[in-house]
């Protein structure tokens, strides 16, 4: 186990962090107050050609599903037949983002989530093989950092007949990547590095062809040193699959524990330079993690007619249950939280292929926005279906009935709050980028480590900008009543998000000034403000959404602009709550509570229960170790919310948030 400090963890993250803000993002500038619809409003027609080759594909991809792929019997087996595999793979389905002078096919980015999302609905093992082979595997990371050379080399073959993956996750190493035990030594003759480690949750692992490593290199002379990022054929010597990991749901994935023992690496196949991993992985992730709200929007639009349809032929008390009010509630959430995220994905990818705006923001709170809405949207579809919800599929069929795959669904679903990043990692990674801003002018002010000296030089440039910054957020054109009237009878939700925009900007500033250097550890006020964002970000996505539609669909403008306002009007009951519940909360007693049960003051509460689990090591122990203290793994207890519980490779976490300004905040019931 590698022993890492807190501050040596932060300074790793931070180093991989991308700085610069070179293109404008709606998201940074929404954390700010600052409300540009204009980023994102109209949104860019799709180009003619790209729309051509999208439906296409589409279209061969249904006919491929519906005649060679049978989704049961990769339930039933576990694993993805390589049959399936050997017709995506003729398909082109695994060079979709790979352009076409690299043997690809060239999707744009809205077409991608399209077909992951129709892929998804079918089958999501046969999403997850996609998407971790696309999204986060060697290609995307060729495309941005690598040569000519490795690009002309090895994105043809990953674009037709070779399967990636994506290393980083170890036994002890989540979303801390400063932990990282794996190395690279390079050799005496310069020609390249012997890889030697463990990888743990590799997607694709099992079936992989080729994978993007990461590992550490020692500093040294002519070594800059430090996390790098390699190409590694998966049938080198010293590659070893030591395990397929199976889990909860996504039953079909190969997803490995691999080794490396001594493996050789010629230096061509280092990606970018020493010391660089991080942020290729970070990068990669700006664009890759859409894939996910992809599939998730096309599983909340599954739930939607699975919904319809199951409620309105279950008659109950005389009528369809659909009918009755608490189910009818229930359908209305599934519906309009389908359109949400459709809006939300559509509106992010667009802006992803116009390459006009830096959507690192914008996909951060997709990924996690979809994540946990779409969780609610399938646990609510089970409580419409009843027993038929949560009976198998197969057990349906047995009995002579619809084998709905809603109890498969719900499975499936609840690691996508899991993968890519927990949710606990995407609410603080994103919170960093949302008070960039202010560590830039006022870091050093309220950092824990800096001199007076350091604090006298930061505070005049934070002076200057905040009597700037402040004064602005105090009104705004949503307080105007009939600003943004060319919405129509969405408008006051824009005028809402604007007042919002504002008001979290100023909640932002508040929690700073009061916590200052500590903020850090305030995790559920950042998780809060994180998702306050990602609701107005997806309101705000709708809107615009609905008038895209109307532009392109024109039959449809009622209906979407019923969906919209509905969806708009649950964000912002989401949102009042989140506001009330920054200053009115128990997030000071739940702390304390959970330390004293990490500590085992409370185990008589375990009394009468029994373990079936048995005897084993947990994370970060060997394999023969065991729990030395009464309350838990020998140590100080620690939180695992930056520890990944699931089975993708995980992201690296950019670094905690630690802010502050100066102006108290008045209390407000029991907050931290």
């Amino acid at each position: 186990m590698t022993s890492v400090s807190a501050g040596e963890s932060r300074k790793v993250a931070e180093a991989a962090r991308q700085k610069d803000w070179a293109l404008p993002s709606f998201g940074k500038e929404l954390f700010l107050g600052h409300f540009r619809l204009e980023l994102i409003f109209p949104q860019p027609r799709l180009d003619p050609e790209m729309v051509r080759k999208g439906e296409a594909f589409l279209t061969r991809m249904r006919a491929f599903l519906e005649t060679k792929v049978d989704p049961a019997q990769i339930e039933r087996d576990a694993r993805i037949p390589t049959e399936v595999i050997d017709g995506l793979k003729e398909l082109g389905a695994l060079g979709m983002k790979i352009p076409e002078e690299y043997g690809g096919l060239g999707l744009s980015q809205v077409y991608y989530n399209q077909v992951l999302a129709l892929v998804g609905s079918w089958h999501p093992s046969l999403s997850a093989l996609l998407s971790a082979h696309q999204s986060i595997g060697v290609g995307e990371p060729l495309l941005l950092f690598g040569t000519e050379e490795q690009r002309r080399q090895w994105l043809p073959l990953v674009a037709r007949t070779h399967i990636s993956a994506f290393l980083l996750t170890e036994p002890d190493v989540g979303s801390d990547p400063a932990r990282l035990a794996t190395v690279a030594i390079p050799t005496e003759d310069g020609s390249g590095y012997r890889i030697t480690g463990e990888k743990l949750w590799a997607s694709n692992g099992n079936i992989a062809d080729v994978a993007v490593v990461m590992a550490k290199v020692p500093k040294g002379e002519g070594h800059r040193g430090g996390i790098s990022a390699f190409i590694v054929p998966y049938h080198d010597e010293g590659v070893i699959v030591e395990h397929r990991n199976t889990f909860m749901g996504l039953r079909g994935m190969d997803n490995s524990l691999t080794r490396f023992q001594d493996v050789f690496v010629p230096k061509t196949h280092l990606i970018g330079s020493e010391g660089h991993g991080l942020r290729v992985a970070l990068s990669t992730l700006n664009t890759g993690r859409l894939s996910l709200p992809g599939i998730q929007a096309g599983t909340a639009k599954w739930a939607t007619k699975i919904a319809r349809e199951f409620a309105s032929q279950r008659v109950q008390w005389g009528k369809p249950v659909g009918q009755h009010d608490e189910v009818a509630q229930k359908i209305a959430f599934i519906a309009a939280s389908a359109f949400g995220l459709e809006a939300m994905v559509d509106v992010a990818s667009r802006l992803a292929d116009e390459k006009r705006n830096d959507v690192r923001i914008e996909a951060a709170l997709a990924k996690l926005y979809a994540s946990e809405l779409c969780w609610q949207v399938v646990d609510e579809l089970v409580q419409v279906c009843g027993g038929r919800g949560y009976e198998t599929a197969e057990s349906l069929r047995g009995r002579g009935e619809r084998p709905l795959i809603v109890e498969q669904v719900m499975r499936d679903t609840r690691v996508y709050r899991i993968f890519e990043g927990t949710s606990q990692m995407m609410h603080l990674s994103t919170a960093r980028e949302a008070v960039d801003q202010h560590l830039r002018v006022a870091g050093r002010l309220i950092a824990p480590d800096a001199t007076l000296r350091e604090k006298a030089k930061a505070l005049a440039p934070a002076a200057w900008f905040y009597a700037r910054w402040l004064p602005r957020l105090a009104v705004g054109r949503g307080q105007r009543p009939g600003a943004y009237g060319e919405f129509g009878k969405l408008a006051p939700h824009l005028r809402f998000a604007e007042r919002s925009s504002r008001k979290l900007a100023r909640s932002t500033f508040y929690g700073m000034a009061r916590w200052q250097g500590g903020l850090e550890d305030k995790q559920a006020y950042l998780a809060r403000l994180v998702d306050i964002g990602a609701e107005l970000f997806a309101l705000s996505s709708a809107v615009v959404y609905a008038r895209t539609i109307r532009r392109e669909s024109p039959d449809r403008a009622g209906q979407v602009e019923d969906l919209a306002d509905l969806f708009c009007r649950q964000a912002r009951r989401r949102v009042e709550r989140l506001f009330h519940e920054l200053w009115a909360n128990n997030d000071s007693a739940n702390h304390e509570l959970a330390l004293r049960v990490l500590d085992g003051q409370d185990r008589w509460l375990e009394e009468g229960i029994m373990d079936p689990s048995g005897d084993g090591a947990w994370p970060g122990q060997p394999p023969d170790g065991h729990a030395t203290r009464e309350g838990g793994a020998p140590g100080s207890p620690r939180g695992d919310a930056g520890k990944k519980q699931g089975p993708k490779s995980e992201a690296p976490a950019a670094s905690p948030v630690g802010a502050g300004a100066a102006a108290p905040r008045p209390s407000q019931g029991d907050h931290q």
